[in-house]
């Protein structure tokens, strides 16, 4: 286990410290070893840190943190599962660029959680005999583009388009509401077992967590946040698979939904989002194709991937990172404090990488401390 990842672990797993308090302690602190190691009064001059965050940091909850993440790093040695800090190159940077982003998962499989084009299936835990036939034809119109299938690993559609992605040789992952050694739910533990050698398993949640009600919508958010489109196969009137459409669009990500009969139940949560235009209306994989830009003429490798022309190989993991934020950007361009925050980097930071990218010829500043790809 290495030293960082050990640190890192340890934060994210102290009570009351959140994703953006730990994005806003590694800015200031540089990495978690220094944040667990700085004295009460430096800590206190952190914006958003009082005496109760102070407290944790340095009581005993601290020791409780360091020695459970001890534990769980072995854990997930033994049992080859990724331990990924958003600081981490295999961390999805898709994920970066929402707001809520979690600042650490757990990965056990062989996809990669980067890859150029994403889909998400997502829909009723009561599916009809329609929503299988639809997920089905969905997954199998899409083949050509090879994306990465993604859903709950949920009855219904959520396993519906994991079993589909497996049967026609997709990668396919599924994000659990729980620890990754909790299967949930247990029926579904074989495809599980396929989906680790064809795709994987991802989680914020730590070793032994349960499947409380409160993770599932939680879940949702992950799920909305890797794709780079949400399809709704089928909805009731109220769910997750709407809770789900709703934090995409909130990503500005494209939604569609696949419409059904007036009066069936299960797609009456379908039905309106397209009555009310939060989403496009699926029909053919041509829908989706054109609505997520995924024309194969174009040599496209995904819209929060940079230019073919850069290669990561060439930046720093800091760098690059830069770039992927400004290639996903609306107009390519961004303002230095947005870019810092999607990039989850320090300001001072961003500005001299973008002062040394520039010289490189690879960002351009604009007015208005904007940049843009050269």
């Amino acid at each position: 286990m290495t030293d960082d990842l050990y640190y890192e672990l340890a934060l994210t797993l102290l009570p009351g410290i959140g994703p953006q308090l730990t994005r806003q302690l590694m800015s200031y602190g540089s990495s978690a070893k220094n944040v667990l190691h700085l004295p009460p009064g430096k800590l206190r001059r952190i914006p958003g840190v009082g005496d109760a965050t102070v407290k944790i940091l340095t009581g005993p909850e601290r020791g409780q943190a360091l020695s459970q993440a001890e534990s769980s790093l072995r854990k997930a040695e033994k049992e080859g599962i990724d331990i990924l800090f958003y600081t981490s190159r295999k961390f999805p940077a898709r994920l970066k660029l929402i707001p809520d982003a979690p600042v650490l998962l757990y990965y056990q499989g062989t996809a990669d959680l980067n890859a150029p084009k994403t889909l998400a299936l997502v829909g009723t835990r009561q599916a009809t005999e329609y929503g299988r036939e639809q997920t089905e034809r969905i997954v199998k119109g899409v083949l050509p583009h090879e994306p990465l299938i993604i859903s709950g690993l949920a009855y219904g559609i959520d396993i519906m388009a994991h079993r589909a992605a497996l049967q026609e040789g997709l990668a396919t992952v599924g994000v659990m509401a729980t620890g990754l050694d909790i299967i949930y739910p247990a029926a579904h533990r074989k495809t599980a077992e396929k989906m680790r050698e064809q795709g994987g398993l991802l989680t914020e949640f730590a070793f032994g967590t349960q499947p409380d009600r409160y993770n599932f919508p939680q879940r949702n958010r992950i799920i909305a946040g890797l794709a780079d489109g949400t399809v709704v196969v089928e909805a009731a009137a109220k769910g997750g698979a709407l809770i789900t459409a709703e934090l995409a669009l909130s990503y500005d990500r494209d939604v569609l939904a696949v419409p059904g009969n007036l009066g069936s139940a299960a797609s009456a949560g379908c039905n309106a989002l397209i009555k009310s235009h939060k989403a496009a209306l699926y029909a053919e994989p041509l829908d989706l194709v054109q609505l997520l830009n995924w024309d194969a003429a174009l040599h496209q490798t995904g819209k929060f991937k940079p230019a073919p022309s850069y290669s990561a190989a060439d930046f720093t993991a800091e760098e690059f990172a830069l770039l992927t934020v400004l290639a996903a950007a609306t107009g390519r361009e961004e303002q230095m404090d947005t870019l810092a925050w999607k990039a989850q980097q320090p300001i001072h930071a961003v500005a001299s990488r973008l002062l040394a990218l520039e010289f490189r010829g690879v960002v351009r500043a604009l007015p208005g401390k904007k940049f843009a790809l050269a």
